[in-house]
């Protein structure tokens, strides 16, 4: 019997000292969590329960709610495969509708009703002696035999290590957790980082700012966004016409994969891109001093490649000035650089990314031996098998694991290849009879010495760039090396030889119970 939840999805972990039970737990709801448990659900499993920390499904698309926030993947390759939506009203979603478009899936698929919102995870321990996982909770404590983590990349803002910044009198907060009650509207501001979201930030709110300074440590590569409204015509016809919306979709999951030749495979065909990218630069920036200094000085595809159509103009404004000396320190109402320069502001938008590989979330999952998960990626990197599972986390499965990201197309479709691995684990358990599984570490360290071999040869590991793609001890443990399509077909079916297994084992009082009820029945 599955735990009651409120009507609302959210409830507490009943009385007090009382763990709530079930088979799987699922930590997160975003595309990952989400999709998990509708799959389960699809499948008749009712046993599971989703622990999201915030107050809606959605996860970054939830919380990054930034002026000019927008997907920079096509709309109808940035959905469910199961879930196609002809609602779309642009070639790319921004962040309103995509939100939107979760959550009408969490409705059309009936899901809320097994997910626990305003639950923020505190800690995970594994139990050996009973062979579960043991979960903390800001609602109570839940206890699972399988515990899934679906906690996305982009989740944990990075906050710049500045002295003095603590220190600040005015408006400052993180791109992820904008401050809709701030007024910038002509105030100075100063926006540090140029990545993803910097560069919609920037022009969406240049206009309106008296003066901005825009702090820059790493160029970026730009290129052009394809962006348009749909017509009324293709909106019917994604709507109306059978396998329209299907082979729209199709031909941009194809045309997205060419890239990976260049990325992954032979990085001298990135070249291509590249004079796209300088064109523009050229086009778009006339000033030779602030072109030189916007242009990257390392190959397009080393680190994630941006596309916008506004943030070269915004730059070139008269009220926007970019900096690229670094920042000395933050006193109490302005920003100083390294060359002494002193720059007053009234607010500080702060959009340096994210703990990609360094996680908060790992220190709180500790494993079989009693190490974090943050304790075992400190000592050999963040390591993973099939980016679904990891030695030393016994009945634990991972979506957005090691090594499934992507630098050209949908995480959508990585996220569904492994819901299907995790589908099919969940059923090699049932149908075995399994109390534990825990992948092979011999398996896991093969699977990473060739996943590191296919990297070595990549625009990541050979572009003249750091990233946030590598990890301290230099790793690409974010990318996957190849073709969406070999992901997908390497998770069609789960190996359960690469793992270390033991089967649930009948008690005395098990038997007791069968006999008892065995006789009953022979009564009636």
């Amino acid at each position: 019997m599955s735990p009651k939840v409120t009507d609302n999805a959210v409830s507490t972990a009943g009385a007090e000292g009382t763990a709530r039970r079930v088979n799987t737990l699922i930590i997160g709801s975003g595309f990952a969590g989400l999709g998990a448990a509708i799959r389960l659900t699809q499948e008749g499993k009712d046993d599971f329960l989703v622990l999201e920390r915030g107050s809606d499904v959605g996860g970054t698309w939830r919380d990054n709610t930034y002026p000019g926030a927008a997907c920079d993947v096509p709309s109808h390759l940035y959905s469910y495969s199961f879930a196609l939506n002809p609602e779309w009203t642009r070639s790319f979603s921004t962040q309103p509708e995509i939100q939107k478009y979760i959550a009408s899936v969490a409705d059309k698929f009936d899901v809320r009703d097994k997910h626990v919102f305003d639950c923020d995870m505190q800690s995970a321990h594994w139990n050996a002696e009973n062979a579960e996982w043991e979960v903390q909770t800001s609602q109570g404590k839940f206890v699972s035999k399988v515990l899934v983590s679906a906690v996305g990349a982009l989740c944990e803002p990075s906050l710049p290590d500045i002295k003095g910044i603590n220190g600040f009198e005015g408006e400052i907060f993180h791109s992820a957790q904008w401050n809709h009650d701030a007024n910038l509207e002509g105030k100075r501001v100063a926006v540090i980082g140029t990545g993803a979201s910097a560069i919609q930030i920037v022009p969406a709110i240049a206009k309106s700012v008296s003066h901005m300074d825009v702090y820059q440590r790493t160029a970026p590569w730009l290129l052009p966004r394809a962006d348009r409204p749909y017509t009324a015509v293709e909106r019917l016809a994604f709507k109306h016409v059978p396998g329209f919306q299907r082979l729209s979709r199709a031909g941009i999951y194809w045309a997205r994969e060419t890239q990976v030749f260049g990325l992954a495979k032979a990085p001298i065909l990135m070249k291509p891109l590249e004079l796209v990218a300088r064109a523009k630069l050229q086009i778009e920036i006339r000033d030779a001093e602030l072109r030189e200094k916007v242009t990257p000085d390392f190959q397009i595809g080393c680190k994630r490649m941006l596309i916008s159509n506004e943030y070269y103009p915004a730059l070139s404004r008269d009220n926007v000035d970019l900096v690229t000396d670094g920042i000395k320190e933050v006193r109490a109402n302005s920003i100083v650089t390294e060359d002494g320069t002193e720059r007053e502001v009234d607010a500080i938008v702060v959009a340096t990314g994210f703990h990609v590989t360094d996680s908060p979330a790992f220190a709180t999952i500790f494993g079989k031996d009693g190490r974090s998960l943050a304790d075992v990626f400190d000592e050999g990197g963040q390591q993973g098998y099939k980016g679904s599972a990891i030695a030393n986390f016994p009945n634990m499965f991972f979506l957005v694991g090691p090594n499934t990201g992507l630098g050209h197309t949908s995480m959508v479709f990585m996220i569904e290849s492994q819901i299907n691995y995790l589908s099919k684990a969940l059923e090699t358990i049932e149908k075995q009879g399994l109390r534990t599984i825990e992948v092979k570490k011999s398996e896991q360290d093969a699977y990473n010495a060739d996943l590191q071999e296919r990297l070595s040869k990549s625009v990541w590991m050979n572009g003249g760039c750091a990233s946030w793609y590598l990890d301290k001890h230099g790793n690409n443990t974010t990318l996957w090396p190849s073709f969406t399509f070999e992901f997908r077909r390497m998770l069609n079916s789960f190996d359960v030889a690469a793992y270390d297994t033991t089967v649930a084992v009948e008690t005395d009082a098990d038997v007791v119970a069968i006999s008892a009820g065995k006789e009953k029945a022979n009564a009636r």
